[in-house]
């Protein structure tokens, strides 16, 4: 819908005595993400209050129409999607003409704004998403049998980086897109020489154990062995229902988990190893339950 049709629709709303709120919810129900932003709405608000009837945009002699050809839009396009992190400061210098120029292009004529990436834990290949949708299907299966005995004697572990340094922000990060793409994606963190490894094991009801590895150590398969000792002890003081009950117990498939010394001691320990789909089944898991 084009902007001076919601401008209508806000006035119309305006006229019927609803609030900024209420407006605000009835376009989001109707519209969704192409309804106009609450400031948007609370502008026209005040507008209507201070007796403007006219939902068209005003002539403003500061913009002179000559500028906007098709070679500035072509040109201001091609540099855009050379780089989508272009600042709209160093188009118009490249260009010639004023930023309130460059922005009017952008949004009215190439229909394009600028987003944040949207954070996630990694990028996936088409295989991975394929093995975590199966496996995660297996274990939500085992989960829908009995979903309290799960919940009771699931436990899983990660590992992360904790970086002392502070990555990229989201508005670092904002990129030009045209309606309809999506937002840009990226890993969480990036590499960094200031971090230390955290690996932790939780359950539903909360963390059970943290290890900070020592600066200078690498995580081998005899120092994971040893670490599933201490995380065992924890387990017993703070987990007493699953003494007399076998633990699911859920990791990825990294070398040190997956190596002989690992697997003997898992199996010392008697726990039984779920298949590897990561913590986006344990969060699936909690999400059911809730």
């Amino acid at each position: 819908m084009e902007k001076s049709e919601f401008r209508v629709l806000i006035k119309h709303y305006f006229l019927r005595k609803k609030t900024i709120t209420e407006t605000k919810a009835k376009l989001d129900k109707y519209y969704g993400d192409s309804a106009p932003s609450i400031s948007m709405v609370k502008k026209w608000f005040t507008e209507f209050r201070c007796g403007r009837t006219s939902t068209s945009d005003a002539e403003r002699s500061s913009r002179p129409k000559e500028v906007v050809t098709p070679e500035i839009v072509d040109k201001i396009h091609g540099m855009i999607l050379d780089d989508r992190r272009m600042k709209v400061r160093e188009v118009a210098e490249a260009v010639g003409i004023s930023t309130e120029r460059v922005h009017h292009i952008l949004h009215e004529y190439l229909d394009m704004k600028k987003l944040s990436a949207r954070w996630v834990p990694r990028l996936l290949t088409l295989d991975h998403k394929r093995n975590r949708v199966t496996i995660s299907k297996e274990c939500l299966a085992m989960f829908s049998r009995n979903p309290n005995e799960f919940l009771c004697r699931f436990v899983t572990v990660d590992e992360t980086w904790i970086h002392h340094t502070t990555p990229e922000t989201k508005e670092q990060s904002r990129q030009w897109v045209s309606s309809g793409e999506r937002a840009p994606k990226k890993a969480k963190l990036g590499l960094s020489a200031n971090k230390i490894m955290a690996t932790v094991f939780w359950d539903a009801r909360g963390i059970i154990h943290i290890d900070y590895l020592e600066k200078g150590k690498t995580i081998t398969g005899e120092y994971y062995s040893e670490l599933l000792d201490r995380f065992d002890i924890d387990l017993k003081q703070k987990r007493s229902h699953l003494a007399k009950k076998k633990v699911l117990f859920h990791q990825d498939n990294a070398r040190v988990h997956t190596c002989v010394v690992t697997m003997a001691k898992i199996h010392k320990l008697g726990y039984e190893l779920l298949l590897y789909a990561r913590i986006c089944v344990y969060n699936d898991i909690i999400h059911i339950n809730e």
